[in-house]
This record gives C-alpha cells, structure tokens and sequence, in this order.
C-alpha cells in the first residue's frame, strides 16, 4: 500500500498543529532540562502565521512554521515529525515548501536556531543547503545552540 503525503498551508490555530506543538514542547523538554522555561519563552505561537502540516493519508504526521522577522528574513520554528514517521524525508519535506512560501512572499533570508544535540536536526538543515552562522539573539550566550541561516532571495539570471 502506498502511503500519500499531502501538505497544507494552514495557521498556529489550527488543531491539528497544536496537538504537535504540544508533542515537541515535551520532547524538548527532555532535552532543554534546566534551560527549557528560557526556550519556551522563545517559541510562543502568537507570532506565526504561517504554518505547514504534513499529512500521511489522513493522519497528520509532522510541522514546521515561520515567524516573520523583518521585510526581508523569516524564522523557521516548530519544526516536528512524529517519531513513527522519521527517517522518510519529511522533514524535508516540510522545509522545502515552507522555504516556497517565504519566496512566493518575497523574503530573502530564513534564520533558524536548534540544538546541537539534535543531530538529526543539524543534518536536515545541512542537507538542505543553511550555512552555519554565529547565534543570533536571544541565542547568542547560549552554548547548546546552534544556529543557521540560507539565502532563498530571487536570483536574476543573466
């Protein structure tokens, strides 16, 4: 049986992407330990209003969101596949159409912070082409981060 990933533009009200967000903020407590009411205080959902879902067949399965910086830069924030269903490019996937959303916006930079621990983490945002930048506030004392950054502007050809 083949398996249809569907992705949709949705909002932070949406159920389904509370339901995740309620799931990784637990996972990442686990990992933030002492660190994690300084981490929650940063990754509040009133500032995004875009988010992306990914759905396998009719069960949602993971999300990814930006928060609108300035003119010119997103964040990429909340981003989480369901452990049953990593290993499968969805993450990927999910980044791919949210760096596709900030374009058709007209942004031209997305930022993005993580942990080092989080290799897989790390490695999603390598293989996609995000270059390792200094921490950006409020990151910039924080040894545990790790944060990226990639060019989407448009590029003319000539």
């Amino acid at each position: 049986m083949n398996t249809v990933l569907t992705l949709v533009r949705t909002t932070a009200t949406d159920r389904d992407f509370m339901e995740l967000v309620e799931k990784l903020n637990a996972y990442l407590t686990t990992i933030n330990g002492k660190e994690d009411a300084f981490f929650q205080q940063h990754n509040t959902l009133d500032a995004i209003q875009h988010v992306v879902l990914c759905y396998s067949d009719d069960e949602v399965v993971g999300c990814g969101a930006f928060k609108v910086l300035n003119k010119e830069t997103i964040e990429i924030k909340r981003m989480y596949v369901e452990r049953e269903h990593r290993g499968q490019n969805i993450g990927t996937y999910i980044l791919k159409e949210l760096e596709k959303w900030a374009r058709e916006l007209r942004f031209e930079h997305i930022i993005l912070e993580t942990s080092k621990t989080m290799a897989s983490a790390v490695n999603l945002y390598r293989k996609n082409e995000y270059g390792i930048i200094p921490n950006y506030e409020p990151y910039k004392e924080v040894m545990s981060s790790i944060c990226f950054k990639k060019d989407i502007g448009l590029q003319i050809l000539s």
